[in-house]
């Protein structure tokens, strides 16, 4: 039996992978790995080959503040996020940083851009500077971003969503349920048609099946026919209102992902001479700073966005100071009645 393939007979790690165990699994010299990382073209393919398989196995991040630190501490909390130009976000980073700060810690922001890909290369440059802790938002992660998460043996809180299977903490709500409740809202009105106009990403879909699947059996949920990215615009929701009332039918009630797109849908309403909410009812999501001086003034879903960040906040210094913390925290959600619906 050779060298390597003793190695691959290891018990499973007990804690986060450190260079000496990759070089152990590998069956190379620590020098060697470290050469593989920070030089790969000075090492022989099929060496290469083998440190990386093993690296993507155990999840390991390389330590670039080994030796740096008199203690394993770094009072450095990471984040990422989707995106800071929406204030749906911004609000929940105002009130992590608010609670971090008040317990001498710093954030560490990172922006995805809804892009599971980006989100991996972030989790691995922020990992490698050795965080106290990090959040992220959502529940979707690639099997790569889960490998180095779990590996790394930090806190972890994920935000904005539920489950009863977190990585470690989550704190968020039902998506899938808000959908449902608007869709209640909404059937209570007695409208002739019903649509919905939405982004792409994870939670605006959870949203959506949640609305469609809530009136499936009493009616068809019409989708136009553009694709939103996320963050979708104004404009996407004036386009995509436009596509249903080219359509023609009854009155016609509609559940925007955002309060964005609602907005762009209201204003086209409006400018068509549509009768807002008789002919066209719009529910939007986010409860925004503009939501109450729409014309007509919109209705949506608000959640405490700040309420978010600050149990984020908790959870995470909680778990840092060994304490016991729920592994979901709900955050509460409800319509506000305005006169788009």
């Amino acid at each position: 039996m050779t060298k390597r393939e003793k190695n691959t007979q290891q018990p499973p790690l007990s804690g986060p992978a450190t260079l000496a165990d990759i070089a152990r699994l590998a069956g190379v010299s620590p020098v060697t790995v470290s050469r593989a990382i920070n030089t790969p073209k000075l090492v022989k393919p099929r060496t290469l080959e083998a440190i990386e398989r093993v690296i993507a196995k155990t999840g390991y991040v390389p330590n670039l503040l080994a030796g740096g630190l008199a203690s394993r501490r770094t009072r450095l909390i990471a984040a990422i996020v989707p995106s800071v130009a929406s204030t749906i976000f911004a609000e929940t980073i105002e009130g992590l940083n608010a609670e971090l700060v008040s317990a001498g810690y710093q954030l560490l922001l990172g922006l995805s851009g809804y892009d599971l890909n980006r989100e991996l290369e972030l989790t691995r440059a922020i990992l490698a500077r050795r965080p106290d802790g990090i959040i992220l938002t959502g529940i979707t992660h690639m099997k790569e971003t889960r490998a180095m998460l779990t590996g790394a043996g930090l806190p972890i809180v994920e935000i904005w969503d539920s489950t009863p299977s977190p990585l470690d903490t989550a704190v968020g709500f039902s998506h899938y349920d808000v959908g449902a409740l608007v869709a209640e809202y909404l059937l209570a009105k007695g409208h002739e048609r019903y649509a919905q106009i939405g982004a792409n990403d994870p939670r605006a879909r959870q949203r959506r099946d949640g609305f469609v699947s809530r009136l499936a059996g009493i009616t068809t949920v019409e989708i136009p026919a553009i694709e939103m990215n996320s963050p979708s615009t104004f404009q996407d929701g004036r386009e995509a209102l436009g596509q249903l009332l080219d359509r023609g039918g009854g009155s016609l009630a509609v559940f925007g992902s955002s309060d964005v797109v609602a907005h762009g849908a209201l204003t086209e309403a409006i400018a068509r001479g549509c009768r807002v909410p008789e002919d066209v009812a719009i529910v939007g999501f986010g409860d925004f700073d503009f939501a109450p001086h729409t014309y007509p003034p919109l209705t949506t879903v608000r959640i405490d966005r700040r309420m978010i960040g600050t149990q984020a906040a908790r959870s995470i210094l909680r778990k840092i100071s060994g304490e016991d913390v729920a592994s979901m925290v709900e955050v509460d959600f409800e319509i506000v009645r305005r006169g788009s619906a």
